[in-house]
């Protein structure tokens, strides 16, 4: 943690001497600022998974790196400012704000919060890279506001697409207690119902006890009165319970969710297409593994560069509208990126993955789409509740 703190620091202080070095060049600056608010500790039950101090901060600084590689050679430079304000403290964001001149904002905190904090802004282009939350693409999406972060319809669909895929239609399904477990698990919900599913049966885990000891003798018993099922999903957005019920529940069956096989933005194991260029270059820089945070923040500087380049450096409103209409950005995924016209998504294939390789890429073969087969994951244009965009 220590090191990682570190590279961090050295990152910081190397965009800086770079900032001051394109000045004295006369290279043209794009300025972009990291906004973080800091959010509660949820208390967990296993140390195996700590959260990087530098998650989001380290793919948005191998953005910087990635994007002045190419402005060297056409006269510009990206400079990034990476401000971190308290739990809870949106006038001090706010703040942070208008002292910046920034037009390109990467928003690392809770949706209610993005909301709160962009409003009508039509001066700045926002960059969703942390909450997955589908009311921020839906009903409290903001014309300004662009994401990066794949949403929870986006991963529940990818799961669906495979237990369709699998012919698993027996499903069962337990839920955590927390908030984002919650909007999961409703994601989920939804997301069997469009593939023509039907989660049979349904439990909320109420054990607050140490599953290193207890899981053994716990889980069977709460899962035996499931009978007989195909698969289960389990909405445990931090991973908490979710570990010990592989090989623990009462009938041995696919795990769909948790630590059994995840849906993500990205992944450690994800090596095909260039991923793992991509993989070595980060872990040289922040010495961890990529997360989907830092691959999202990576990805909205990376496509604020490509608009860049494309138009010219052209005023806000036309970089949105290339964003919006012509981007197709090389993500390392094996199909180009473009963002949602109908709500700033960015669509992206999500990776169906456990601890040690990628079992599949979703949209999988066969889910077909009358436009883009991106968009059989999430919200499409004729459902979304999303109307800053014209929608």
């Amino acid at each position: 943690m220590r090191h990682s703190i570190a590279v961090w620091l050295g990152a910081l202080l190397i965009s800086a001497a770079t900032g001051a070095s394109a000045a004295a060049a006369g290279l043209r600056e794009v300025q972009a600022l990291y906004l973080q608010i800091a959010q509660p500790e949820r208390p967990v039950l296993s140390n195996l998974d700590p959260i990087p101090d530098d998650l989001g901060q380290a793919g948005a600084h191998l953005a910087i790196a990635d994007n002045n590689t190419t402005g060297g050679f056409m006269g510009y430079r990206f400079v990034l400012d990476v401000v971190r304000v308290a739990e809870g403290d949106l006038q001090a964001a706010r703040a942070a704000l208008a002292d910046s001149t920034a037009q390109y904002v990467l928003l690392d905190m809770n949706a209610a919060q993005m909301s709160e904090l962009v409003g009508d802004d039509a001066a700045r282009l926002y960059f969703n890279v942390r909450s997955y939350d589908d009311a921020l693409r839906g009903a409290d999406c903001r014309a300004s506001l662009m994401h990066t972060l794949p949403s929870y319809a986006m991963r529940a669909d990818a799961l669906m697409q495979f237990a369709l895929k699998k012919r698993w239609t027996d499903i069962v399904m337990v839920e955590g207690n927390a908030p984002e477990d919650a909007l999961f698990a409703a994601a989920l919900r939804r997301s069997a119902t469009k593939f023509g599913l039907k989660i049979a049966a349904e439990k909320t885990w109420i054990f607050d006890g140490d599953l290193r000891r207890q899981a053994g003798a716990e889980v069977p018993l709460f899962t035996q009165d499931f009978g007989d099922y195909d698969v289960m999903l389990v909405a445990d957005e931090h991973n908490d319970f979710a570990r010990y019920l592989s090989y623990n529940t009462w009938l041995a069956r696919p795990v769909l969710g948790g630590d059994g096989l995840r849906a993500t933005g990205w992944d450690r194991v994800n090596e095909q297409w260039g991923a793992a260029q991509l993989q070595s270059r980060f872990t040289d820089l922040a010495a961890r593994d990529m997360l989907d945070v830092d691959y999202a923040a990576w990805a909205a500087l990376r496509a604020v560069d490509e608009a860049l380049i494309r138009t010219k450096f052209a005023e806000r409103d036309a970089i949105r509208s290339y964003l919006l209409s012509d981007l197709e950005l090389a993500g390392f995924k094996g199909r180009p990126l473009s963002f949602r016209a109908w709500n700033g998504q960015l669509r992206q294939p999500i990776g169906l993955t456990h601890a040690s390789a990628l079992v599949a890429m979703a949209p999988l073969e066969g889910f077909l789409h009358s436009v883009n087969e991106l968009d059989s994951l999430g919200a499409d244009a004729p459902e979304s509740q999303c109307k800053a965009f014209g929608g």
